[in-house]
């Protein structure tokens, strides 16, 4: 029954509660929801992830990622129905998460989350113009694009300092692994996997944000868990280390690529199913590879192998997964 005191009623008559459903709407499109509910939880979760690693300016960065990347747009985008589901503050939230990880705290980390998380915004509208031909989204990539602007920039400019970024290095031929490792400890990886999605490695985290997605979208919230967790197998089983694996960092891309290719933009089917598991594979490879690509520049991957690997297999979608067959 619809009440003039529903969320909805309420965002109608008040600037600030429209503003406010659209920065939750931003969180939770980071994996494809439009759900404010689900936007809050993801907020708590974030919170919760971040302090228990004892990085709050994390948490507090995705929030003003995500206000300054959805107030910018309001001033510079024409798109009013995009806005106000929140299709141009996912990027700047994640940006927020981003920056925050990586460079110590001051005036400038601050101002280069408002500024970076703006300017995902025209990165966003740019890459969907130019990608249209193709018919395919930006995804992520202007996250991407804009947070490995400033991490390198933080080399030459020394108010930008960076305190988290792994070693430059050429990778060399890494040593053997093959664990063993039980249930209990598959199951972790794939939570931090999921958590890892906001830059943060956290059991509870990852629970919460699986319950954030469980109210929007039961369907997206198993592809995510089963995503993780067969990314967290094939990481193994092909010889990763088991301590990176078991910290999310080789699943996270997976979870989005699970949430993109299986619940958002194919309907649901067995071959859906399949072509989504083929894709997890293949973002974990293409993980891998980014990681030794970008270990000489000192730049974590971020989200890009999930970009890769959908953007690879959202193009072959019409001649894959055909209406009839």
């Amino acid at each position: 029954m619809t009440t003039k005191w529903s969320w909805a009623a309420l965002c109608a008559r008040s600037r600030i509660a429209a503003v406010t459903d659209a920065v939750l709407r931003g969180c939770s499109q980071v994996m494809f929801q439009n759900n404010p509910l689900t936007g809050l939880l993801f907020f708590i979760a974030i919170f919760v992830g971040a302090w228990e690693e004892g990085l709050p300016q994390v948490a507090f960065g995705c929030l003003l990622g995500t206000a300054a990347a959805t107030l910018s747009a309001a001033w510079l985008v024409d798109d009013r129905a995009a806005l106000r589901t929140g299709l141009y503050g996912y990027n700047g939230c994640l940006v927020g998460a981003a920056l925050p990880t990586f460079l110590l705290p001051s005036v400038w980390l601050w101002i280069g989350v408002i500024f970076s998380s703006a300017i995902s915004v025209i990165v966003t509208v740019g890459l969907n113009r130019l990608l249209r031909t193709w018919k395919i989204a930006a995804l992520t990539a202007p996250f991407v694009l804009t947070t490995w602007t400033v991490l390198l920039a933080s080399y030459p400019f020394s108010h930008l300092r960076h305190v988290r970024l792994p070693p430059a290095a050429i990778p060399a031929d890494g040593a053997v692994f093959n664990p063993h490792p039980d249930l209990a400890e598959v199951l972790s990886g794939a939570l931090h996997g999921v958590s890892q999605v906001f830059l943060c490695s956290s059991v509870s985290g990852g629970v919460l944000l699986l319950l954030g997605l469980a109210v929007s979208s039961p369907r997206a919230m198993a592809l995510g868990f089963f995503g993780a967790l067969l990314a967290v197998i094939t990481a193994l089983a092909i010889g990763a280390d088991p301590q990176a694996v078991f910290a999310g960092l080789y699943a996270f891309s997976a979870v989005l690529t699970a949430v993109a290719l299986g619940s958002v933009f194919n309907p649901p089917g067995r071959r859906v199913l399949i072509y989504t598991l083929l894709g997890v594979i293949f973002t974990v490879l293409v993980q891998g590879a980014f990681n030794t690509l970008l270990a000489p520049l000192g730049m974590p991957s971020l989200t890009m192998p999930f970009v890769i690997a959908s953007w690879v297999f959202l193009s072959a979608n019409p001649a894959v997964i055909a209406a009839r067959r």
